[in-house]
C-alpha cells in the first residue's frame, strides 16, 4: 500500500537535524477511510520511545476529550506536523517544518479526510497556509479555536492541543466543549431536509458555503437551528448566521 511506503520513508527520514536526537520518527496511524484527521505538532518523549502516537500524558487527555465527543480513536486518523520529537519540547523551526510537511501533504492526499483538525498554533498555521486561509496573530489564535473554516472540499476545525490541560487544568471544560464539535461535524443538521436553506441552495439561489459551514458543518452554531430548537419564529429568508437576506425574501 502507498501508505506503508510513505511510513517507511518517514521512519528512515534524515532530512533535518531532528533525526540526530530522536529515537523514532512517528508516522500517522488510524483509520485510512477516516472522515476526521487530527494533526498534532510533534511527538512527545513517551511517543518517541514507544514509536506510537498519543501514548503519553497528552494521549490520556485526548482519550478523555474524544470520549466526551463520543468518538472512538479507531474511527479517526492521527498524525503530526513534525514527525520527530523536538528537543526539550522547544518550538519547531521553519526549516524543520519545511523539511517535514511533504509527508503530511502525502498523508492528507492518501487518507483524503473531509475534516482536518489541526491541534495548536503551528499545525494550524501550516494547514491555513496550505489552504490559503489568513491566520491571525499568535496572540489572537484562541479566537479561531473551535471555529469551522471551509477551503475547497476541506473543512478545517482548529482546536487547542490536549496538552493545554496539562499546563492549565482550568481550561478543561472549555476544551471539552470545543472537542464536542467533532461529533457535530460528523452528521448533518436534523432539520436540513426541511430547511429553506436546502431549497434555496437546490434552486441555485444560495451559495454552497452556507450549506457546508452550517447545515453539513457546525449546525449547532446556526441561529436557525437554535431558534428551531427553542420553537421561536424565524423567517425563511433568515441565513444561518441570523442575518436577513432580502434577495431570498423576494424569491418566496
Amino acid at each position: 500500500m502507498e501508505i506503508d511506503e510513505l511510513n517507511k520513508r518517514i521512519k528512515a527520514c534524515k532530512k533535518c537535524r531532528l533525526s540526530e536526537t530522536r529515537m523514532n520518527a512517528i508516522s500517522g496511524e488510524g483509520n485510512l477511510k477516516a472522515k476526521l484527521m487530527l494533526i498534532a505538532q510533534a511527538p512527545g518523549e513517551k511517543e518517541d520511545k514507544v514509536g506510537k502516537m498519543f501514548v503519553g500524558p497528552s494521549g490520556k487527555v485526548l482519550e478523555e476529550l474524544l470520549k466526551s465527543a463520543e468518538i472512538s480513536r479507531q474511527t479517526i486518523y492521527m498524525t503530526n506536523l513534525i514527525k520527530c520529537k523536538l528537543p526539550k519540547y522547544r518550538r519547531p523551526k521553519q526549516d524543520e517544518i519545511r523539511a517535514c510537511t511533504s509527508y503530511l501533504d502525502e498523508e492528507i492526499k492518501l487518507v483524503n479526510p473531509k475534516i482536518l483538525v489541526p491541534l495548536g498554533y503551528y499545525a494550524t498555521s501550516y494547514i491555513f497556509q496550505k489552504y490559503g486561509i489568513l491566520l491571525p496573530s499568535k496572540a489572537e489564535f484562541s479566537s479561531i479555536c473551535g471555529r469551522l473554516f471551509l477551503a475547497g472540499n476541506k473543512k478545517i476545525l482548529p482546536l487547542p492541543h490536549p496538552a493545554t490541560i496539562l499546563y492549565n487544568p482550568d481550561f478543561k471544560q472549555d476544551l471539552i466543549k470545543k472537542y464536542r464539535k467533532l461529533k457535530v461535524l460528523l452528521k448533518d443538521c436534523k432539520w436540513f431536509v426541511v430547511c429553506p436553506m436546502k431549497r434555496f441552495y437546490e434552486k441555485g439561489k444560495l451559495d454552497k458555503r452556507w450549506i457546508e459551514l452550517y447545515c453539513k458543518g457546525d449546525w449547532e452554531s446556526c441561529v436557525r437551528y437554535q431558534m428551531e430548537e427553542e420553537c421561536k419564529f424565524h423567517p425563511d429568508w433568515m441565513l444561518p448566521d441570523g442575518t436577513l437576506d432580502e434577495r431570498l425574501h423576494r424569491e418566496i
